[in-house]
């Protein structure tokens, strides 16, 4: 956004930032990309975000009366001089009102025992580079926290049910890429995570997605996943117990039902053609 396009009034512009301020998490040093995102948009919202790509204006050199200028051409000089400083004077106005607000809205939003480690800045821009540069090395433990997290992520049953097991994995996975596009799963990658994350009664159930060419989304292998659960309970009598005193449990004759042999190529049931 331009600096002509910043025309909210300065009472516009700080009531859009007080009203923001309340949905900004507090930046403790483990949420710095959800925080800046919340400070992005704040400044959107009070159009006042053109600061941080508009450098301050310049002053324009005054002019200086050469030994040739006669008084003519030295008053024409003033003249022509003068519409550029009156330029620079209400550019630079609005760039430190702007530059001032963004200020104040960030480092109200930074707890106490942080903001004494951050340098001082002339310029917003300045000030959120050095905040990025300083938590680069706890985004990255994050996100190594959240890779370690989905790929050790299994799911033992209880109350959410399979669904929500799945979307809490997709959810890890899309906190990765604001982080890094590097880091981004592919939806094939996520699935086989997703896969590898199922308890042994499902064996089958991979091994047949395995074999068949076809690729799920994410979406596909929620519905298909639920459908396999709702099978498996259907086989146990309305219920399973993936783990028991922290150890898988595998189906028995006694479980009203034995474990699923593993289907021929091609001879999947209705139900399970992927």
């Amino acid at each position: 956004m331009s600096m002509s396009e910043g025309s909210s009034s300065k009472g516009e512009g700080e009531f859009y930032l007080m009203s923001c301020i309340k949905d900004v998490p507090t930046l403790r040093g483990d949420n710095y990309t959800e925080w800046r995102k919340k400070v992005d948009f704040g400044f959107v919202c009070a159009e006042v975000d053109w600061v941080l790509e508009t450098p301050q204006p310049t002053k324009p050199v005054d002019p200086v009366r050469d030994d040739k200028d006669d008084d003519e051409a030295w008053d024409k000089n003033k003249r022509d001089h003068a519409p550029m400083e009156i330029a620079y004077t209400l550019k630079n106005k609005k760039w430190q009102t702007a530059n001032k607000k963004c200020m104040a809205f960030i480092k109200n939003t930074i707890e106490n025992a942080i903001m004494g480690s951050i340098a001082e800045c002339a310029s917003i821009r300045e000030y959120l580079e050095t905040i990025k540069s300083q938590f680069t090395g706890s985004s990255k433990t994050y996100a190594t926290q959240l890779l370690k997290q989905l790929v050790t992520e299994k799911y033992t049953g209880g109350g959410h049910g399979i669904r929500k097991h799945i979307l809490r994995m997709s959810n890890l996975a899309a906190k990765l890429k604001p982080r890094d596009d590097d880091l981004e799963l592919k939806p094939a990658l996520l699935v086989h995570l997703v896969m590898a994350s199922l308890p042994s009664q499902f064996d089958n159930f991979v091994v047949n997605y395995n074999m068949n060419p076809e690729k799920w989304d994410i979406e596909m292998t929620i519905a298909m996943c639920v459908q396999e659960e709702d099978r498996l309970k259907a086989q146990n009598g309305g219920s399973i117990n993936y783990v028991k005193d922290n150890k898988k449990r595998t189906f028995t004759q006694s479980n009203k039902g034995s474990p699923s042999k593993p289907y021929a190529k091609g001879s999947m049931p209705h139900h399970q053609k992927f």
